[in-house]
């Protein structure tokens, strides 16, 4: 969801969400033929919470079909974005659109897990003074233990949380508003 391309830093190839044609209250281009994409006859539950994607464009990964333990891991290098810069790791992504966000942000200086339900949006966890500079590469790291995650920016753990149910979902790519974010070297390893 949201306007996402590939693209080139250096001769590395890496995937890039562009934000800057974000509009308060225009839902991401092309929800619904994602939507479907993803969730099949399914995909209509998905859109119930379409508020709750208007502003927050992900990308979720096809070859996952459900996460439940491992380690996930990304580079970001934030390049723009005046409302925000936000670069996440989007897990435990249900069919009705419920989901998870672990999100470092240049802006903010700060490390931050979000909850998705029922397309209300709040925080779980929020951990300061966890430094990510725009135009630089910095690494995003979730591992996940049935319903115990940890969260590390650059290989130092900031964060270490206990949620109400076991991980099992789709997994991908999160961001926010005008953000414009490269992503490289994605990957997923199930324990």
């Amino acid at each position: 969801m949201g306007n996402w391309l590939i693209a080139s830093d250096n001769n590395n190839t890496v995937l890039v969400v562009d934000g800057r044609k974000w509009k308060k209250g225009v839902a991401s281009a092309g929800l619904a033929d994602k939507a479907q994409a993803l969730y099949g006859a399914r995909y209509a539950e998905f859109l119930d919470n379409v508020t709750a994607y208007a502003y927050f464009p992900f990308a979720v990964a096809g070859d996952v079909e459900n996460f439940t333990n491992g380690e996930i891991h990304v580079r970001f290098k934030a390049i723009a974005g005046r409302i925000d810069q936000g670069a996440g790791i989007l897990f435990d992504l249900k069919p009705n659109g419920d989901y998870y966000a672990l999100r470092a942000n240049p802006l903010e200086n700060n490390l931050v897990l979000w909850r998705y339900k029922k397309g209300k949006r709040s925080s779980v966890s929020w951990v300061r003074n966890v430094n990510t500079p725009s135009h630089k590469w910095h690494t995003l790291k979730l591992t996940v233990t049935d319903d115990f995650i940890k969260g590390y920016v650059n290989g130092k753990q900031y964060m270490a949380k206990r949620l109400p149910d076991s991980v099992s979902g789709k997994v991908g790519l999160w961001t926010k508003a005008d953000s414009v974010v490269y992503f490289g070297d994605y990957q997923v390893h199930y324990r």
